[in-house]
């Protein structure tokens, strides 16, 4: 009976752990949620995310909900302003570094930079940065890097 009374006790234990286990996994969004203020400034409860995809690239926009919080617009030109610099050198480790390395598209555009122009423009609320080429498959890896985006930053992010 003891046996029995161990072994009921040793497998009620391991589903315990196996259900807090999964009771704690994060999902893709709280870890984007969770990570995003090592690479933003700003905070993503009181800004929003904008992807929209065209047909020659994409416009990535980050806008403050409340466009009189100076503060926060502040912070997302500067940092817009300073990825833009740093795509336009085919350097994309802020988002790999919050997304993965196996983020889709990012390997073409860092290791097609010079065929993208980037270019930021700051934005009465916020501030937006515009990726652009002539080329399909870039096109695609633009295009395939928004879609991620949009996915991984959930409630945070929007294609319009």
């Amino acid at each position: 009976m003891t046996t029995h009374r161990h072994l009921a006790h040793s497998l009620f234990t391991i589903i315990l752990v196996f259900v807090a286990t999964i009771a704690s996994a994060e999902t893709k969004q709280e870890h984007i949620h969770h990570k995003a203020h090592d690479v933003m400034p700003f905070d993503l409860k009181k800004t929003r995310h904008i992807f929209h995809m065209t047909d020659s690239g994409g416009v990535e926009r980050v806008i403050a909900i409340d466009a009189s919080d100076k503060d926060q617009v502040i912070l997302i030109q500067q940092h817009l302003q300073h990825e833009a610099e740093a795509f336009q050198r085919g350097d994309y480790s802020d988002p790999e570094m919050l997304h993965g390395v196996n983020m889709p598209g990012l390997n073409e555009l860092r290791t097609e930079y010079g065929q993208i122009s980037v270019r930021y423009a700051a934005l009465p609320d916020g501030g937006e940065i515009t990726f652009e080429t002539a080329e399909l498959h870039l096109l695609t890896a633009i295009h395939k890097w928004f879609g991620a985006q949009l996915s991984e930053h959930g409630a945070d992010a929007t294609s319009e």
